[in-house]
């Protein structure tokens, strides 16, 4: 309940809490876990795509941009997995050692954010953000393989990068944005 609240209000949550409570807490191997985050993940920011639609708080234009590099990067990261079908004890140390950067990444990016928001221009109507396509599909990529792997980052990494690429966005269409996205 408190990890779906939190990623209905911000976008940020479900990979940072769950996954490593799933390791650290309950004992489930890190393929697991983040497999398991990833599926919760989806059922909790797909159950909240129709509110944020319905709110205005979606720019589809920038969900397309963003599934367009993290399609690839996902299924991408998942090939390179199954062709070289690595061994699951140094997988879960890899995958262990890849959640604690991504997590470290995704608290750089949770700490910065007031930052980057101070100030910041709000347009009088947010639909009209120029498109920065090359840069927006690069950060899809960067979720798409991060976020497959660790199941760590979609809100926290990719808020604030949005904020850097698109920062006449509301915060509110940004957080939407992301959690349709992801």
């Amino acid at each position: 309940f408190i990890v779906g609240f939190l990623v209905g209000m911000t976008g940020v949550g479900a990979g940072s809490l769950m996954t490593p409570f799933l390791i650290s807490h309950i004992g489930v191997a890190p393929a697991l876990a983040v497999g398991t985050d990833l599926l919760f993940a989806s059922v909790t920011k797909a159950s909240a795509t129709i509110p944020h639609h319905n709110f205005g708080n979606v720019n589809w234009r920038l969900v397309r941009w963003l599934a367009l590099g993290s399609i690839p990067g996902s299924l991408t990261v998942l090939a390179i997995l199954k062709f070289m079908n690595p061994d699951t004890v140094a997988l879960a140390s890899f995958i262990k050692h890849a959640l604690v950067a991504a997590l470290l990444l995704s608290s750089f990016a949770i700490l910065v954010y007031p930052v980057v928001t101070r100030g910041k221009l709000k347009p009088v109507d947010p639909v009209d953000a120029p498109d920065r396509p090359v840069a927006t599909v690069l950060l899809g990529l960067l979720l798409g393989s991060v976020v497959t792997l660790t199941s760590v980052g979609a809100g926290a990494i990719g808020v604030v990068i949005l904020t850097l690429l698109y920062p006449t966005l509301r915060t509110r269409r940004l957080i939407g944005t992301d959690v349709v996205h992801a």
